[in-house]
């Protein structure tokens, strides 16, 4: 399907990233079973009490940034290279793909790449961001604000730009490759539907059901991590 489309669009979900050892959301044992999201990820939840956000947030910086990219990554940055992935578009914020070498990478959700400042609009770089982490526990601006991550909260809108290019990608690929997606966090679940009605297909590499199986070209229930460096190297 991958050589007669030509060019396809990847997109990435949590579960691309459980197998770097990141914990997923929803899942029993994930985050948000220990975690009450409207506790810690909302933005009122932010605004209201932003050190209380940051004791779940720090803990997460320290994940993400030990995590290392698996064979799906690396396999789409190669599939990349070689021209047949145009862009990956990704739920996810851990910077694993750019890790891997992919150089067009579209993150619907933010990413933990920089901080804002939500009062003077300062933004400043991850590594400047882990080191008032060590020292202080929660990452503060010059003007004094607590910086906010650079993550998409509940309760804030999505990035537009990301999501209009990302809408753009998927209504013009061929082939959309879904990839530890239970494409059930909307809207981005949403953007298979540009690719279909378009009269593209898609292919779903997912351990668990999704709402889209109905509509998938073909789905493989397996890792992405061998399913993806099997495909990388069938193509070589």
């Amino acid at each position: 399907m991958i050589q007669e489309a030509g060019v396809i669009a990847g997109f990435t979900g949590a579960g691309i990233s459980t197998e770097s050892g990141i914990p997923d959301f929803r899942s029993p044992t994930g985050i948000w079973a220990q975690y009450d999201p409207m506790e810690y990820a909302t933005i009122e939840a932010f605004e209201n009490d932003p050190e209380k956000v940051w004791s779940f947030y720090s803990l997460r910086y320290g994940a993400l940034t030990e995590a290392e990219p698996i064979d799906a990554h690396l396999a789409l940055a190669e599939l990349e290279r070689r021209g047949l992935v145009s862009a990956v578009i990704t739920q996810n914020i851990d910077l694993l793909h750019d890790r891997a070498g992919s150089t067009d990478v579209i993150e619907v959700h933010g990413s933990i790449r920089e901080c804002v400042c939500l009062s003077c609009g300062t933004r400043y770089g991850m590594d400047e961001v882990l080191r008032m982490l060590e020292e202080n526990g929660v990452p503060r601006c010059t003007c004094g604000s607590v910086l906010k991550p650079g993550v998409v909260m509940f309760g804030e809108l999505l990035p537009p730009d990301a999501m209009l290019r990302a809408e753009l990608l998927c209504r013009e690929a061929p082939l959309l490759l879904v990839v530890g997606s239970s494409l059930q966090v909307w809207p981005v679940a949403g953007l298979p539907n540009e690719t279909l009605s378009a009269g593209g297909a898609m292919a779903i590499v997912n351990l668990d059901e999704t709402p889209y199986d109905a509509h998938a070209a073909i789905i493989v229930r397996d890792g992405s991590g061998p399913t993806l460096a099997a495909v990388a190297g069938a193509l070589a």
